[in-house]
């Protein structure tokens, strides 16, 4: 009988908070600014902090208000910068913008201890592997922050340029003479 009675009237309790907390998330949602909204979709979403902000939503308040440049994100590089001036209306010239070397983390098997620091920092879960075990990386999934690299206290991270397959080769774009440059 008690049971019965603790069961109903927890339901009932439940059922009423939830009810409220759906009234509430209706009528007091704060509106946010749909150009805001856009800008955090574009970004890559892995809240590295590489830009100066603690996460992509601020900096894409940041970039709404003009207090950050479209070149903000280092992991979206030159095409990403491209996609936000055209969507805030801005000129933008990456003449002068070197992309960055792609570097992606690695492991040293023969000094990692599985102390797990490495993959509690890393912000897109590329990091791998069990306590007290070898740990690695999935190269896919680094965006090269460093995080992994600033915590370990063997120092088995290291950063290395990406090796070139079939399925991450690009055609480098062709460097046009002074002449050609200018009648364009």
């Amino acid at each position: 009988m008690y049971v019965l009675s603790a069961i109903v009237s927890l339901t009932v309790l439940g059922l009423f908070l939830g009810l409220l907390l759906g009234i509430a998330a209706r009528y007091l949602k704060v509106e946010s600014s749909p150009v805001i909204d856009e800008l955090e979709a574009l970004l890559p979403g892995s809240q590295c902090g590489q830009c100066g902000f603690p996460g992509c939503r601020p900096a894409a308040e940041a970039l709404a208000e003009g207090k950050a440049p479209a070149t903000i994100c280092p992991p979206g590089g030159s095409a990403l910068a491209e996609q936000i001036a055209a969507l805030l209306g801005l000129d933008l010239d990456l003449s002068e913008i070197k992309e960055p070397e792609l570097l992606v983390a690695k492991v040293s098997e023969a000094t990692c201890t599985g102390c797990t620091r490495c993959f509690k920092v890393c912000p897109t879960d590329a990091i791998v592997g069990a306590p007290k075990q070898i740990h690695a990386v999935v190269a896919d999934a680094c965006i090269a922050c460093k995080k992994c690299i600033d915590v370990c206290p063997t120092e088995c991270l290291q950063m290395h340029p990406v090796e070139v397959t079939l399925r991450n080769w690009r055609w480098a774009k062709p460097v046009l003479p002074e002449a050609s440059r200018a009648v364009c």
